[in-house]
């Protein structure tokens, strides 16, 4: 047995990632992530990453413009889309904004909470309404899911379909830049112009 097969990496990432892919996770490396990509490149269905081979499959890009961005809200966006079909960009906007806001200033455990009770109950989000008219006089009907107030619309977005699981993206990227004092609440950005073209 070589030097290298007591890392972390044969030891733990390796198999790890292989029992995702036989649980039907997709899973890509991305340690040699293009960053700048606003589309991200296709991944793998399934398959697992070969044992030995976690490093230098070829460049791909995970739809992040700096190695800070800890969330890939376009693959985030897409899920969110696929699992509410009904409800306008807005609404999706809104829950891709609660979920990835800034928590870095509450103690773990409560920024914990809130994340985990978003994942399991939905995310409550208010849109304009474009199906009922404005109300003649401005009362306000009570707060709450499925509301209808003066134009307004309010609906639990799901975040998971915990009915049916093969209807959410399970999803595992290996060896994903991160900045060395990352914390998920405060990604860091930058501009960047590379084009990015997958077939």
């Amino acid at each position: 047995m070589s030097a290298h097969a007591y890392t972390e990496d044969q030891l733990v990432e390796q198999p790890a990632i292989g029992l995702l892919a036989e649980l039907g996770w997709r899973t890509v490396s991305a340690s040699e992530e293009i960053f700048g990509c606003a589309e991200p490149s296709p991944v793998p269905s399934g398959h697992p990453l070969p044992l030995g081979e976690g490093r230098g499959e070829g460049r791909v890009a995970l739809g992040r413009e700096t190695k800070g961005e800890v969330v890939l809200t376009v693959r985030l966006r897409a899920a969110l889309t696929k699992l509410n079909p009904t409800l306008p960009p807005e609404a999706i906007a809104a829950a891709v904004d609660e979920l990835t806001r800034d928590r870095s200033t509450l103690l773990l455990e409560q920024a914990n909470r809130e994340v985990y009770g978003l994942l399991k109950q939905g995310i409550l989000v208010s849109f304009a309404d474009r199906e009922a008219p404005a109300p003649s006089s401005p009362a306000l009907l009570p707060e709450g899911e499925g509301r209808r107030n003066y134009g307004q619309r309010t609906e639990r977005l799901r975040v998971v379909d915990w009915e049916t699981p093969a209807n959410n993206d399970f999803w595992w990227s290996a060896s994903s830049a991160l900045p060395a004092n990352s914390t998920p609440a405060a990604p860091t950005s930058s501009a960047s112009s590379t084009d990015c073209h997958w077939s």
